[in-house]
């Protein structure tokens, strides 16, 4: 198995969560514990569950971290979509990064779907 940082899914969940620290860093000062909090968090478990799960011993487990990236990755779409709609964030930038995120979700189902095929 390839070290994680080889993958072009792990190299583009992180270069997403640079963006999004990046971009949060501009929302109110008031949403620091709330808002930035969740997003930040929801976008750095995206490549921290892909470079975890490709540790564990078993494909499946594996395939379970790989989902749990999944969800994370939605949970941080979620968040910018609520991010822009309270007017914290131009929509040409949210949709830069909702356009990355519909990529980075098709080759995490793929390479959930390889690891499962293979366990």
């Amino acid at each position: 198995m390839q070290r994680f940082t080889e993958l072009k899914v792990w190299q583009q969940s992180h270069a997403l969560t640079l963006d999004v620290y990046r971009l949060s860093s501009a929302f109110p000062s008031e949403e620091k514990y709330g808002l930035v909090s969740q997003l930040r968090r929801a976008a750095s478990s995206v490549p921290t569950n892909i470079a975890e799960g490709s540790k564990r011993r078993g494909g499946q487990d594996y395939a379970r971290f790989l989902n749990v990236a999944e969800g994370s990755l939605v949970e941080t779409e979620y968040l910018l979509m609520s991010g822009r709609d309270l007017g914290y964030v131009r929509s040409e930038k949210v949709q830069e990064l909702l356009d990355s995120i519909a990529g980075i979700a098709r080759m995490l189902h793929a390479l959930r779907v390889k690891v499962e095929a293979a366990a």
